[in-house]
């Protein structure tokens, strides 16, 4: 603590007692303090024998230090006479509370202000209230970052951790690091984020989460807090283009289509960042590496996971945009000018809110652009630019070469960089001697000049530092030192790569070392007669990292794992992207290392093209020795004629365990039901194999009926997952068991075990599945008549499949809704959403058939419940037909318990107490409506009758049971549906 006078110079205030006294008068700054505080504040319960004289006597020492009108003695205490406003700690609260009610960008400049203000540690004197600042202080850091993160800033991750290594015990902390990992598109350390805390809590005070952490715990898990990607963070400062920043952010409000052109070097893609980094509704899109299927490009940034077909990536596009502001950056368009042109024009037809900002060297030649050339900088701006970059004041000859440089920003933070190992005279002489040499060239004069910067930092490397440039083109992502070390292959490139950083050749961001897209453009033109040498040597090297990967995604390290593919995951296409060219057979072991890690991420059609493409070159027979990888990559596409025979003779006749244990469940959803894929299951003797051997029988129980079997099936599957610490299985043991115990009535048990299930669906970021598994909560949260909590359940599917775009995610959402309906009494709204959710749902596979499927029996029930007893039997039918070729007894026990109620429909109360129990005898899913069926069959024609009647149904075989309905089933309904 400090005190200074008027003219700033600190005053002496002199011991321990005096400084407490006026540490203590600050806390209520003008206003009287009563004696017994003072006392307090001074000694605490250890009051001295003759404390009201001690005070007296600090008070008089504290008079001669600041003057003696600025202590005034009033009845009951003292007053400090000072105005509010010259007492930090007073500026400081209003500053905070004044950001409390302002905008993100307003409230992180106060709370900003307010942190400046401390100039360390709060006094000891200050005791309880040094507590209550720091407190204070705490809680101010914290609200800055929820005001930068709103803002959509990148760069907090590294901040917070350090702020959680501190107080590890602060929960807000924790929530704030949890979403900045999350809306930079790493959800899966945010929740590794969550469990660290979670366990903290646990073992430190014995507590469990407060509800803001399980509430940030439960948007990560559902999505409601989409990876979009935002503008990348930047590692120097802005200088100069005020007057384009202006224009900029007029024409972004104005225009629909804005697009920065200029040669490269200009500066475009980092005049866009800064014109939008503060914006909450940007995504940016990177170009640069992009070769084909732009569409799946744009939505990976969107933070969307692919999906299986039929939906295109341009369907699933146009859905994630519908009714979503947006502003969409496409930076380095010149790429893929024509597909970036084509595409922005469908988006813009067909999205009225949504906005493009794109760069390119060339305008994309759409009606309504609003074109901005980038000028280069002028002198004034350049001399800047350079000092800045340089770290040294503006010599005389510092504009002369950022004329030379034609004020290109690239060239001349290049040529800045080599300030530090050349003086500024001997660098602008050089600049002269090779401008002079390359003066005749008859290229663009910026681009020239770009290039002759580039190539004067490269002539002035040595051997081995071109090699390594040149080598670390081959990154799509950059690179970490040992990445870089086994592809570029120099055994000096640890100490070779810091001085390329120094020459501003490469950037370091984070461990990973990365290009500008134009110096690597530059220095991959360097690599020649090494290009296919280096580039294979990339492949070859992410490949052994793809398998050694694979190998531990199913085991307890798992999520380490998925974390360190989703880091390389850029590196890992582009080497799948060559090798499908250059050398198909270790492009199929790259689809068969990948495709575990595909699956289980929600990511498995996002490499459909290159595997498409792939299969078709290597045409519908697989290589010797590569049936499982060739089979994995037509998993992986659209493929179906010959290919997709090509699966199924594999997946039934097979004659030993596959290479890849999770090979079985990519191909269950090609093959077919999973009769056709389990009956024969030859699996390792690892644990993961076996425990998934218990939970693939379980699955061909309950299509046989046999549920109990099913049950012990699933559990011992549950126990061996749980052994092995794998979280996929574990994930899906849980879904099974949590709804068949639904069926017997344990509800809150069940949405337990679903509960869990969705907690391991969001850690491992399977999207899908987590959709799977809220829906079955929801369904197990309505067999329980709770109806609000199965309302949210299945809104937030249909939220999820929105973001996801997938049209069978969004159907099952709505059938579940539409169940929600109907048993609700809205019968109008349920025809809605059923007709709704049939029309989207599409086909194709195991999945939409079998939703589809479920689809038909809702809309069978809703027919009953319009009283269109032969519109019901018709669409059971068509449900029964599909079920039969499944051979699922307890879906055909829906479908009989359904036809229960159109034989009620009709008169035929008999009729509705066979096949209710045949529903039984089939192991029906336990349907809401039973027990209304049930009563009122019963009612019809007393108790007797109905036991009899059921009893025949209910003691059929399952085969006679099915047989009789599909070909008397269209008695239940009236005689026109004969």
């Amino acid at each position: 603590m400090s005190a200074r006078d008027a003219e700033g110079r600190v005053i002496e205030l002199g011991g321990p007692k005096v400084r407490a006294l006026l540490a203590v008068l600050l806390t209520e700054p003008g206003t009287v303090v009563p004696t017994e505080r003072l006392l307090d504040g001074l000694y605490g319960q250890h009051l001295p024998d003759n404390a009201a004289n001690a005070l007296q006597s600090h008070v008089s020492r504290l008079r001669r230090s600041i003057g003696a009108d600025r202590v005034e003695l009033h009845t009951g205490g003292y007053r400090l006479v000072v105005d509010p406003s010259d007492v930090d700690a007073a500026k400081f609260a209003e500053l905070v509370a004044e950001a409390t009610r302002a905008r993100p960008e307003r409230a992180e400049r106060l709370l900003g202000e307010a942190l400046a203000l401390w100039r360390g540690p709060a006094p000891e004197e200050l005791g309880a209230y040094g507590h209550k600042l720091t407190e204070a202080r705490l809680a101010a850091s914290e609200d800055q970052i929820a005001a930068q993160l709103a803002q959509g800033r990148q760069d907090l991750v590294p901040r917070l951790r350090e702020l959680v290594a501190q107080q590890p015990l602060r929960e807000r902390l924790r929530v704030l690091l949890m979403r900045a990992l999350a809306s930079s598109g790493r959800p899966a350390e945010a929740l590794t984020a969550y469990e660290e805390a979670r366990r903290t809590l646990v073992e430190e005070l014995g507590t469990d989460p407060s509800k803001e952490l399980a509430d940030a715990h439960m948007e990560i898990l559902t999505g409601d807090q989409p990876a979009i990607r935002r503008v990348p963070a930047q590692l120097s400062s802005f200088v100069g283009r005020a007057d384009e920043l202006t224009r900029l952010a007029d024409l972004l409000t104005s225009k629909r289509l804005v697009t920065l052109t200029g040669p490269g070097g200009t500066g475009k893609t980092r005049l866009a960042i800064e014109a939008v980094k503060h914006r909450n509704d940007v995504c940016f899109v990177e170009l640069a590496d992009v070769l084909d299927d732009l569409p799946q490009v744009v939505l990976a940034a969107l933070g969307m996971r692919a999906n299986r077909p039929p939906a295109t990536p341009e369907q699933r596009l146009h859905a994630a945009l519908r009714d979503r502001p947006m502003l969409l950056v496409f930076d380095n368009c010149e790429h893929v000018i024509e597909a970036a042109a084509n595409l922005a024009k469908q988006l813009l037809s067909e999205h009225p809110d949504l906005r493009l900002l794109t760069t390119s060297r060339e305008p994309l030649g759409i009606t309504g652009e609003a074109i901005v050339s980038v000028p280069t900088l002028d002198i004034a701006e350049a001399v800047r630019l350079f000092a800045d970059r340089a770290g040294t004041p503006a010599e005389e000859e510092v504009p002369r070469i950022c004329a030379a440089l034609d004020g290109l920003p690239l060239a001349i933070e290049l040529a800045a960089a080599r300030v530090r190992t050349l003086p500024i005279a001997q660098l602008a002489a050089r600049l002269d001697d090779r401008f002079t040499l390359l003066s005749n060239r008859t290229a663009d004069a910026r681009h020239r000049t770009l290039r002759t910067v580039v190539s004067w930092s490269w002539d002035l490397l040595d051997d081995q530092e071109r090699a390594v440039a040149a080598r670390l083109t081959v990154f799509s992502g950059g690179a970490t030192l040992n990445d870089a070390e086994a592809v570029c292959g120099s055994p000096d490139t640890m100490t070779l790569l810091p001085g390329l950083v120094d020459k501003s050749l490469v950037e370091l961001v984070g461990d990973r070392y990365r290009m500008l897209e134009t110096i690597r453009a530059f220095c991959a033109e360097q690599l020649g007669d090494a290009t296919e040498e280096t580039t294979r040597r990339h492949a070859e090297h992410f490949l052994a990292f793809a398998e050694e990967a694979n190998d531990r995604l199913l085991t307890k390290d798992q999520l380490a794992w998925l974390a360190r593919l989703d880091t390389e995951h850029d590196n890992l296409h582009a080497a799948l992207r060559w090798a499908a060219q250059a050398d198909p057979f270790l492009a199929l072991r790259l689809v068969g290392a990948l495709s575990t890690y595909w699956w289980m991420r929600g990511r498995r059609f996002e490499a459909a093209k290159l595997c498409r493409d792939l299969a078709i070159r290597i045409g519908p027979q697989p290589p010797d020795g590569l049936t499982e990888e060739f089979l994995l990559c037509v998993a992986n596409t659209d493929l179906r004629d010959g290919h997709l025979e090509a699966v199924r003779h594999w997946a039934t006749r097979r004659g030993a365990p596959p290479k890849h244990p999770f090979t079985l469940v990519v191909l269950a959803p090609v093959v077919g039901p999973p009769p056709s894929t389990v009956q024969h299951m030859l699996l390792g003797e690892d644990p993961w194999s076996r425990a998934l051997e218990s939970l693939g029988q379980g699955y061909l129980d309950v299509f046989n009926g046999d549920v109990d079997e099913a049950e012990q099936n699933w559990r011992t599957a549950l126990e061996k997952f749980r052994a092995v610490g794998e979280r996929w299985g574990i994930m899906q043991a849980l879904g099974e068991l949590g709804t068949i115990t639904s069926w017997r009535g344990e509800h809150e048990r069940a949405t337990g075990m679903l509960g869990e299930a969705i907690e391991l669906a969001g850690t491992l970021g399977a999207t899908e599945e987590l959709c799977d598994m809220v829906a079955r909560r929801g369904d197990a949260y309505l067999a329980a008549d709770d109806f609000a909590s199965a309302a949210r359940d299945y809104e937030r599917v249909l939220t999820l499949g929105a973001r996801l775009a997938s049209p069978v995610i969004l159907a099952g959402a709505r059938l579940g809704l539409a169940t929600l309906a109907r048993l609700s009494g809205d019968i109008g709204e349920a025809r809605r959403l059923i007709d709704l959710a049939y029309s989207e749902v599409g086909a194709g596979w195991f999945s939409p058939d079998w939703t589809r499927t479920q689809i038909l029996v809702e809309a069978g029930w809703i027919a009953c419940a319009e009283g269109k007893a032969a519109e019901a039997a018709m669409q059971l039918h068509e449900a029964l037909t599909e079920v039969a070729r499944w051979e699922h007894m307890p879906m055909a026990g829906a479908v009989a318990e359904a036809l229960a109620d159109v034989a009620l429909l009709s008169s035929d109360p008999t009729r509705a107490a066979r096949l209710l129990g045949m529903g039984s005898a089939l192991g029906a899913v336990a349907a809401v409506d039973v027990a209304r069926v049930t009563a009122d069959a019963t009612a019809a024609i007393g108790d007797s009758a109905f036991s009899t009647a059921y009893a025949i149904g209910r003691d059929m075989s399952r085969k006679t049971a099915l047989e009789w309905l599909l070909t008397e089933q269209t008695h239940c309904g009236p005689k026109q549906t004969h």
